[in-house]
């Protein structure tokens, strides 16, 4: 607190954001400015300190928050709840004790679901666990997904995170993508009713001092990817539009503009052939700009996906930056670029310095970077965090996975699965003799007597994983992409079980599996985006009730995936199960 016994105008909360908004911001250095515009990664110990070393760490924190000024920080990795929030007040207090202790803006990518990818998402772990995205889509509901949403803005709030990298409302229509499973499916019209749910249950009817802020991505629609490859990776940079369907990819940012998201995180994606800029679209003024601002009107915070201006490491392998179309720039000049463009903070990025030098070089003026700083620091003050920065531990472990929320994520669990077919077998009645492959053999013995061999068996439980091809490096690892067919002596196995015994399949859907062998042999078939065993089971013994539909069609061939339009939805010819299919039990 500064001395004597006038109280700065920005530490005041009884005055109104914007002035204290400007009251801080002529209090600032070029270079404290310079931090607010990065917004980086943080990993910590398990015992709730910072950590100094790992494969998310390039910079102690210390010299993060105190040394380079940054403000916005991306926890990476699971812990502890308790550990959680004291590291959350540990970073905290480290802020406060700065010049002008600004607060930390803490985020974090996904934690309420089974998908764990470290580029992603991360599975529950303490937090309640839902089914995916997908699995919220075919449930359907807007009320419900407006309860998760808030079920995540409670649970976040007690361990500190105030922003949610999310939600992810790009449209699955190329089947083979890698990250369809954190989208809401192909239908732009339910993504479009279902985003403007999950950001009233995240921010409330208004961002304020109990809201996460919602960062949505990924601008403007990161479907429409060639051959379904990931731009995370330069083979996958390339994003199409062969069936002319750029309206209709945007039709879930509109309504997520409407309804007040704070922010928005452009792609990595290159549009090729379209009258936009060749270059990824945090570079694209095109985009930004000219669609994002000037013709959506929004006027929040726009950060970039991670890792766009320096090559790192990630997970122990050297990536170049997903400077894509730009990669002859120095970094500089994709810094400048990308402000150009009207991007305001870089994700994944610690180089406040690149930022200065480019102010006193005269290559981009000062008044532009206050503009970004104005949305960031805005936004800090309307979360409320100068005045509530520390959480309470004791708190946070009553909060994190309380009953009330784990009972509603595993009625969605078992609300979502989708019964794709279904020739008498269910629902399952008494203590049947079960032999089970792909679920708990301990879970299954609540509900039948589990043998080993299926030639006891009066019937099968089989739980499979939607086909992927293998990539080479750690990282791409976590992408699964590629063919979506079983292999032949995978699926020669999967038929042999089908032929010796009635069987249950349940497949998880992760992206549209090729399974029409699968679908003809099957006593049911069901699909699954995320669901325990015991949800799984409950279903099949009739003990709750499967609601869902297919959020997006389930293709016949490869082929038929190979001949389809990425930008456009349900594309392949005579898909097994179209769109919207699902049967009553």
């Amino acid at each position: 607190m500064p001395s004597g016994k006038t109280t700065a105008t920005y530490r005041d909360p009884h005055r109104p954001v914007d002035e204290r908004v400007e009251d801080l911001l002529s209090r600032m250095t070029l270079e404290e400015k310079a931090g607010q515009l990065f917004h980086s990664m943080l990993s910590m110990n398990a015992d709730g300190t910072f950590a100094t070393d790992g494969p998310f760490v390039h910079a102690p924190t210390p010299e993060l928050i105190e040394g380079r000024a940054l403000t916005h920080f991306n926890l990476i990795g699971q812990y502890g709840v308790r550990e959680t929030a004291q590291w959350v007040n540990r970073v905290q207090e480290l802020a406060a004790s700065t010049r002008l202790g600004i607060p930390v803006t803490l985020s974090t990518d996904p934690r309420h679901a089974f998908t764990d990818n470290p580029g992603a998402s991360f599975n529950s772990g303490a937090f309640s666990a839902w089914p995916e995205p997908l699995g919220l889509a075919a449930i359907g509901d807007p009320a419900l997904v407006e309860r998760f949403g808030d079920t995540v803005r409670r649970e976040y709030l007690a361990v500190g995170f105030r922003v949610a990298l999310h939600p992810q409302i790009d449209l699955a229509t190329e089947p083979r993508w890698s990250r369809q499973s954190g989208t809401f499916g192909s239908s732009a019209e339910l993504t479009s009713e279902l985003v403007r749910a999950y950001v009233r249950g995240l921010q409330g009817a208004r961002l304020g001092p109990d809201s996460v802020a919602a960062m949505v991505k990924h601008f403007p629609g990161g479907g429409p990817q060639k051959d379904g490859e990931d731009p995370h990776f330069a083979h996958g940079k390339e994003q199409i539009y062969p069936g002319g369907m750029r309206e209709y990819h945007l039709q879930p940012f509109k309504a997520a503009v409407e309804v007040g998201c704070s922010q928005v995180m452009p792609y990595y994606g290159q549009p090729i052939g379209t009258d936009w800029e060749e270059v990824g679209f945090g570079f694209n003024r095109d985009v930004l700009t000219g669609l994002l601002r000037e013709r959506l009107g929004f006027d929040g915070i726009v950060c970039t996906d991670w890792g766009l201006l320096t090559d790192a490491p990630v997970l122990g392998e050297l990536f170049p930056a997903r400077a894509w179309g730009a990669e002859h720039l120095t970094v500089a000049e994709r810094a400048a670029k990308a402000l150009d463009a009207g991007s305001d903070q870089f994700g994944g990025e610690q180089c406040p310095e690149v930022i200065v030098e480019l102010v006193r070089s005269g290559r981009v003026t000062e008044e532009r970077v206050d503009e970004s700083v104005r949305r960031l620091l805005r936004e800090k003050f309307t979360l409320g965090l100068f005045e509530n920065r520390y959480v309470d531990p004791d708190r946070a472990e009553e909060t994190v996975g309380a009953g009330e929320f784990t009972a509603l994520g595993e009625a969605a669990q078992r609300r979502s699965l989708t019964v794709l077919t279904n020739h008498g077998l269910l629902p399952l009645e008494g203590r049947p003799n079960l032999y089970v492959r792909g679920i708990s053999e301990q879970v299954a013995a609540a509900y039948g007597n589990v043998v080993p061999d299926p030639v006891d068996a009066d019937l099968a439980v089989l739980r499979l994983r939607t086909p992927h091809e293998e990539r080479p490096g750690l990282f791409e690892s976590f992408f699964h992409s590629g063919s979506l067919a079983f292999p032949e002596n995978e699926l020669k196995e999967i038929l042999r079980l089908l032929d010796a015994v009635p069987t249950l399949v349940c497949v998880n859907l992760e992206r549209p599996a090729v399974l029409p062998e699968i679908a003809a042999k099957a006593a049911a078939l069901v699909a699954d985006y995320g669901a325990s065993d015991t949800a799984l089971l409950d279903v099949a013994f009739g003990r709750a009730r499967a609601q869902g539909r297919l959020p997006f069609e389930l293709p016949r061939s490869m082929a038929a995936v190979e001949a389809s339009r990425p930008d456009v939805p349900d594309d392949t010819e005579d898909p097994v199960f179209p769109y919207g299919h699902g049967l009553n039990l």
